[in-house]
């Protein structure tokens, strides 16, 4: 089934970097993506400041609103600023996915990582989470978007955390192949 001939509704569950921080709703990467994919109806649950346990508190609601067909989960920033444990973080993110799949949704998750400054013990347990998520659960991982956004100071806003306005058409593009892909399945 092709893309185009099939409309979706996909919920992207994130933080701040979906959220649009620090600009207009219009200018985010979710609303961007909305422009591109208009047969689709894409609902924006993302929060600024949101952890994964936020994330799991709100699932059950947000699934609720509306028969998803996909989740996007883009959650864990917030919890690795803060340096929550690891095997919070994949309670938490188990939480939502088991909650998306029994609403019989599609999901994708997200790569997250954490500043190097955490040190490299803790950084590989954070982002192993990532991918023993994806393997139990067998759902595709989308690679970190922000990989090769963060280390380019003119695609970062001043705080150095998160992505400018020119950085959301790059996210665009590194998300909506993903979600094409997920959908023809």
């Amino acid at each position: 089934m092709s893309s185009s001939s099939y409309a979706a509704t996909i919920l992207i569950l994130g933080d701040s970097l979906s959220a649009g921080y620090g600009m207009e709703e219009e200018q985010g990467w979710v609303q961007l993506l909305r422009n591109e994919l208009p047969q689709h109806t894409i609902v924006n649950g993302s929060v600024s400041g949101e952890t994964s346990a936020g994330g799991a508190r709100r699932i059950a609601d947000l699934l609720a609103s509306s028969q998803f067909d996909l989740v996007v989960i883009e959650l864990g920033g917030n919890d690795g600023l803060r340096g929550f444990p690891p095997t919070q973080l994949k309670s938490n993110l188990t939480k939502i996915i088991e909650a998306s799949q029994q609403s019989d949704a599609k999901v994708l998750l997200t790569e997250v990582m954490v500043p190097p400054n955490y040190g490299p013990r803790y950084s590989k347990m954070f982002n192993d989470v990532f991918y023993e998520l994806a393997d139990s659960y067998n759902i595709p991982l989308i690679p970190f978007f922000m990989q090769d956004i963060a280390p380019t100071p003119s695609l970062m806003q001043r705080d150095g955390i998160h992505p400018n306005v020119e950085a959301q058409p790059i996210i665009t593009q590194w998300m909506k192949p993903w979600i094409i892909d997920v959908l023809k399945k």
